[in-house]
């Protein structure tokens, strides 16, 4: 069904029926790709820019090969996040260039490195251990395009460390900030500094940091404006709308 309705498109423009614009926009709501436990979304990338993007927490080693596979047969660039090492493996026997980033779990397919990147996203952790949830920010923004810098462990226990960065911070068109424990760090840098925030609250942190509850609502009740809050450990929603603010 799904690849008659794309003939018959074709046929369409070929005959001078339909314009090549009015084919593409039909293509942008045409059906899924229904493969029985999954339907991949093919136009994804028509409509939002970028294609459906693989969550593999929850799902098997074979779903998640099986996805990714019919993905990456149709386009350049393929991300699959929380994926394991396992999963990974079984994926890179299929897709040569499937690339595995450990500290974020993503499974990258790109065949465009090459191609220009626009403006400039900075990446924050306050500390070491938000880093693997700042490194799926800064993979996803990549993927899709963006110019990505990362600074590690500046939170609010060592001011210093972040104003030795003043420069990067003053240079990006975005800023994500993924803090756990207090979540400060983001009011504070929305404080010092004029640029759009992402913030990204961790599940790091003692007891009462209640996995993430209290860094998510000290974001959400910030005092300088500019900043927005994305859920507990998002950081590829980050990324994904830090992504669409630089473009």
């Amino acid at each position: 069904m799904y690849e008659q309705k794309i003939r018959k498109l074709m046929k369409g423009v070929a005959k001078g029926k339909l314009s090549i614009d009015g084919a593409v926009k039909k293509m942008k709501f045409l059906p899924y790709e229904d493969i029985g436990f999954a339907k991949i979304d093919h136009h994804r990338a028509l409509r939002k820019g970028f294609p459906e993007v693989v969550f593999c927490q929850n799902k098997t080693t074979e779903q998640v090969v099986a996805i990714v596979k019919k993905l990456a047969a149709i386009n350049s660039n393929v991300l699959a996040t929380r994926a394991t090492e396992e999963m990974f493996n079984e994926v890179k026997k299929h897709v040569k260039n499937a690339q595995y980033n450990k500290i974020s779990r993503t499974i990258i397919i790109s065949s465009d490195k090459n191609k220009a990147r626009k403006g400039k996203i900075l990446v924050l952790s306050a500390g070491t251990s938000d880093i693997s949830v700042a490194e799926e920010a800064a993979v996803v923004a990549e993927v899709m395009g963006n110019n990505v810098e990362r600074i590690y462990d500046v939170g609010v226990a060592g001011l210093h460390r972040l104003l030795s960065s003043k420069e990067k911070l003053e240079e990006a068109s975005v800023l994500i900030i993924v803090a756990g424990m207090d979540g400060v760090l983001p009011s504070v840098v929305s404080g010092l500094f004029g640029k759009p925030i992402i913030a990204v609250p961790t599940s790091v942190g003692y007891g009462a940091s209640f996995k993430g509850i209290a860094p998510l609502l000290t974001m959400l009740n910030s005092c300088s404006p500019g900043v927005v809050v994305v859920n507990i450990d998002n950081g590829f929603g980050a990324g994904y709308f830090a992504s669409m603010i630089n473009k």
